[in-house]
C-alpha cells in the first residue's frame, strides 16, 4: 500500500451529525473518521481525469443490482486505512488500548474469574468481568495516543529501556497534536454563492500543531488502468512521486498529500505466537486500531441466517455462547478461482476453536454522511441525495478477550484478527474485521496476550 502524509494548508473541519444552529457549535474539531479520508481520496480520483481509463462497475453489491445495469461506477478498488497522527514525518501514533489506565504500558484492567457469571449482569456471551488492579484516582495519567514503538512494547508485555527513560514522548494527548479554534460563519446561498442574509453559525475547527501530519495508507489497484511508471496503482499515479492537493473534510479545506518511501505498512504488528496459558486455554486479546461497525441482523430461515444483535458484539461471534465463527486457513481468493469456487472452498474450512469471554468497550461513535443528488441513481434515495444511514461504531482502543482451545488455535485466531495476518513484515492489510466499511479503514486490529486478575504479581488484595 502507499503510505501518504497529509499536511493541511489551513484549519480543517470534520463535522458530525449534530446541528450548527442557535447556541450549538459545530463539532468539527474531532479527529476525522476513516470514512472521511476515504471519501477525500475517492473525490480526488474523480478529479484526476483517470475515469476514462479506469474499470467501470455496476451499482449495488452482493449480486443485487438496480434496475439500470449500466457500468457507471468508478474507483471501486480504493481501500484506505487511517488517518493516524504522525510526528516529524516518522513517528506514527495510535489510539490507546482501553485496558491501559495509567502512565505505563502495563494493563490496569484485567478479567477476573472470582465470581459466578450467572449471578452477574454481564451481557451474553461474556464470562468474566473486568477489574482494576490500580487504586482509585481522579487523575489516571493515561493519555489518548501511543507511538507505534510503545504500542508494540505493550503488546509484547515488555517495556524497553528507551521507553522507560522517555515514555512522555511516546504517550500523548489530543492537545499535543492539534488545537480547537472557534469561529463565526455566515450562511451561503447555494444558487448565488453569496451570503444568504439570514443565517449565522458558530463552529469549531481543527488546527494541527507544527511537525504533525495525518498519516494514511491507501491503494487502488485497477485492473484496466495502466500507467507507464505506476502500473495499475491509481493512488501512486495520482501522487506521481510528488505532492498533490486533496480536499479533506467539509468547507473545501485543502491538504498537501505526499507519498512516503517504503513498502511496509507503518502500523504496529500484533502477536502471532506465544500466548499465555491457563487451565489448558490459551489467552488472546484483540485491540482495535480503528473503529468497527457490527450491525444487527434479522433472522432469515430461507437463507439460513441467524439473528445477531450486533452493536458491541462482532458479527463473527455466536451471541449465546461466544464461539468464534472465523475460518481457519487462507481465505484469499486465487487469481483464476471463480467466486463460487472460492466460497465453496471457504465454507469447507473449519471454524477456529476459541470463545469470546470478556471485553472492554466504551461509548459508541456515530458514523454519518451526506450524499449529493445523483440523477442517474438506482433508486429514489440516490437520486434525491441527503443524509446517509447512521451507524454506531465501536471506538478504537476497545479490547476483546478470547480463550483458545490450544496453542495452534490461538495462532490461527491471531492470524485471523491481526490486520497483517501472521506476516512479520506486512506490505498490505489482510484482515478488516468490521462487517461494514472495512474498505474505508474500519475494523483494523492487533493481538496480544493477557492474564487473569489473580495471576498478576504485585496486585493489591484490598
Amino acid at each position: 500500500m502507499n503510505t501518504i502524509l497529509l499536511q493541511p494548508t489551513d484549519v480543517l473541519f470534520f463535522r458530525d451529525g449534530r446541528p450548527m444552529t442557535g447556541s450549538l457549535s459545530g463539532h468539527g474539531a474531532a479527529w476525522p473518521m476513516p470514512n472521511v479520508i476515504n471519501a477525500a481520496f475517492h473525490a480526488a480520483l474523480h478529479r484526476s481525469g483517470f475515469g476514462d481509463e479506469a474499470h467501470s462497475h455496476r451499482r449495488g453489491a452482493c449480486g443485487v443490482y438496480g434496475e439500470d445495469a449500466r457500468r457507471d461506477r468508478k474507483f471501486g478498488s480504493l481501500v484506505t486505512a487511517g488517518p493516524f497522527p504522525v510526528r516529524d514525518a516518522g513517528a506514527w501514533f495510535f489510539p490507546r488500548p482501553q485496558d491501559l489506565q495509567d502512565a505505563t504500558l502495563q494493563s490496569g484492567l484485567l478479567p477476573t474469574d472470582s465470581f459466578k457469571s450467572d449471578q452477574s449482569s454481564l451481557s451474553n456471551p461474556l464470562r468474566y468481568a473486568v477489574a482494576s488492579r490500580l487504586p482509585p484516582t481522579k487523575n489516571s495519567g493515561a493519555k489518548t495516543w501511543l507511538s507505534r514503538l510503545a504500542f508494540e512494547d505493550y503488546l509484547s508485555a515488555a517495556s524497553s529501556a528507551v521507553l522507560d527513560r522517555a515514555l512522555a514522548d511516546h504517550m500523548i494527548d489530543d492537545s499535543e497534536i492539534f488545537d480547537r479554534e472557534h469561529a463565526i460563519g455566515i450562511g451561503i446561498d447555494p444558487e448565488t454563492g453569496s451570503q444568504d442574509g439570514a443565517s449565522f453559525y458558530s463552529a469549531h475547527y481543527l488546527r494541527l500543531r507544527d511537525a504533525w501530519q495525518l498519516g494514511v495508507c491507501a491503494s487502488a489497484e485497477d485492473k484496466e488502468f495502466k500507467h507507464e511508471h505506476h502500473g495499475n496503482d491509481l493512488i501512486a499515479a495520482l501522487l506521481n512521486g510528488g505532492e498533490h492537493q486533496i480536499v479533506v473534510g467539509g468547507q473545501q479545506r485543502v491538504c498537501s498529500a505526499k507519498s512516503v518511501t517504503g513498502t511496509a505498512v507503518p502500523m504496529p504488528r500484533g502477536r502471532t505466537d506465544w500466548f499465555n496459558e491457563r487451565n489448558t486455554k490459551f489467552l488472546v486479546k484483540w485491540i482495535l486500531l480503528s473503529p468497527a461497525v457490527w450491525p444487527g441482523i434479522a433472522e432469515d430461515t430461507a437463507r439460513k441466517i441467524n439473528a445477531h444483535p450486533g452493536g458491541w458484539l462482532p458479527n463473527w461471534i455466536t451471541p449465546h455462547n461466544g464461539d468464534v465463527l472465523l475460518k481457519a486457513g487462507d481465505r484469499i481468493r486465487l487469481g483464476n478461482e471463480s467466486r463460487e469456487a472460492w466460497r465453496r472452498r471457504t465454507r469447507q474450512q473449519g471454524n477456529i476453536a476459541a470463545k469470546l469471554v470478556s471485553a472492554i468497550v466504551s461509548k459508541p461513535l456515530v458514523v454519518t454522511g451526506w450524499s449529493l443528488p445523483d440523477e442517474g441513481g438506482a433508486n429514489d434515495s440516490e437520486r434525491s441525495g441527503g443524509a446517509q444511514s447512521a451507524h454506531l461504531a465501536v471506538p478504537a482502543g476497545a479490547v476483546y478477550y478470547f480463550e483458545a482451545d490450544s496453542a495452534e488455535e490461538a495462532r490461527k485466531l491471531a492470524a485471523a484478527l491481526n490486520w497483517h495476518g501472521n506476516d512479520a513484515e506486512a506490505t498490505t492489510i489482510r484482515n478488516r474485521r468490521s462487517a461494514l466499511l472495512g474498505e474505508k479503514g474500519f475494523g483494523l486490529g492487533v493481538c496480544g496476550t493477557w492474564d487473569f486478575f489473580a495471576d498478576v504479581a504485585g496486585r493489591s488484595n484490598k
